[in-house]
């Protein structure tokens, strides 16, 4: 057990060193004096979602960058969300609403989505955003300034998330601590292994040739993770990739309490740890019984080291991801619970292989 409890605790400090990596090594999106003009076409595939496109609407009518088209894909929604984009196509001629004729055999609601919009569009560049994304007023440039700089095929953000609910703090922010204490983000730019890839379908910037020779929506039609899958198609191809961390740029509210953040973030837990649900066991093991194999096994100053270190990857992430520091300190222990609850629920879901997701089974 000796051995067990040294590789827990030098686990802990490549999970620290990681988090301090992504720290030092984040990047921004900047406001770069850009000489730009190109046609920016921006696709939101919308499914049930009256209570949060009309933010993400009224965003795209008040961007600084003006040469935008805004094309929205109403996939067979059950509620008011084509009344809403409606009336917003009647204040801006730039937004367009695109009605869904059904979802054709073999694909997945938002992939089909996804590759529709793709097939309507006129611009330079393709950025896909969910609809309960929102961004500031110079994101868009920011982010299409940051694409040409570096010269990249693929840029995604993960946007910083808004939590209002004590469900939400119980949930959210776990999905930072597993990205940035695992995959310090620089290698996903700099390395050429697709294993190192990483991205979010909430925000997708493409370089729309790019996309046009390797239609990555249509060749994930069928994959759950779609936003991770296509990072690797395209470092396979040698196509540079950058993901971020974002800030007040571009934000989230995923979900709107407990229940539903577990329902969502079952889908894609799995995804983060290579698709191995043994990766995925030892690493909520580690971080949850490693402080009692540490103590029972190691001298106590190591211990003490070592929870000092499990802190401060805590914190670490948490100043990255701009939560709060002490709440996500306090809720480590209901955060090592929930862990447990996703990953059974994944289990529970690829055991029965039927996954309801807005009103469908996929």
């Amino acid at each position: 057990m000796i051995y067990i409890a040294w590789f827990i605790f030098f686990f802990t400090i490549l999970q620290l060193l990681v988090a301090f990596i992504n720290l030092a090594g984040r990047p921004k999106l900047r406001h770069l004096p850009a000489s730009y003009e190109g046609l920016v076409s921006v696709l939101i595939p919308v499914r049930n979602e009256e209570h949060t496109i009309r933010h993400i609407l009224s965003d795209m009518i008040h961007q600084d960058y003006k040469n935008i088209e805004v094309l929205v894909f109403d996939d067979e929604s059950e509620d008011n969300s084509a009344a809403v984009i409606n009336e917003f196509t009647r204040l801006d001629s730039r937004i367009q609403l695109i009605s869904s004729t059904g979802l054709p055999g073999g694909w997945l609601g938002k992939m089909h989505a996804c590759h529709a919009l793709s097939q309507q569009a006129k611009g330079e560049y393709f950025l896909f955003l969910d609809a309960d994304v929102r961004i500031n007023n110079n994101a868009i440039l920011k982010a299409v300034t940051y694409m040409q700089k570096h010269s990249l095929g693929l840029l995604s953000v993960f946007p910083q998330q808004v939590m209002k609910t004590p469900g939400e703090w119980l949930t959210v922010p776990i999905m930072n601590y597993i990205l940035l204490t695992l995959l310090p983000l620089i290698l996903v730019r700099f390395s050429r292994f697709p294993s190192l890839s990483a991205a979010n379908g909430q925000f997708m910037l493409f370089q729309a040739s790019l996309y046009k020779t390797f239609l990555p929506h249509e060749k994930m039609k069928t994959n759950l993770v779609e936003d991770i899958g296509i990072s690797r198609l395209y470092k396979k191809n040698r196509i540079p990739v950058a993901c971020l961390v974002g800030d007040e740029t571009i934000q989230c509210r995923m979900y709107t309490g407990f229940l539903a953040a577990v329902h969502g973030f079952s889908k894609n837990t799995i995804a983060f740890f290579g698709n191995s649900f043994f990766v995925a066991v030892l690493f909520w093991l580690i971080t949850t019984a490693g402080f009692a194999v540490v103590f029972s096994f190691l001298p106590f100053k190591i211990f003490i080291i070592y929870l000092t270190f499990y802190l401060l990857t805590r914190a670490v992430v948490s100043l990255i991801s701009r939560q709060s520091i002490l709440l996500n300190i306090i809720c480590i222990i209901p955060h090592q619970i929930v862990i447990a609850i996703f990953i059974s629920r994944a289990l529970i879901n690829t055991l029965s292989n039927r996954y309801l997701w807005k009103g469908r089974y996929i």
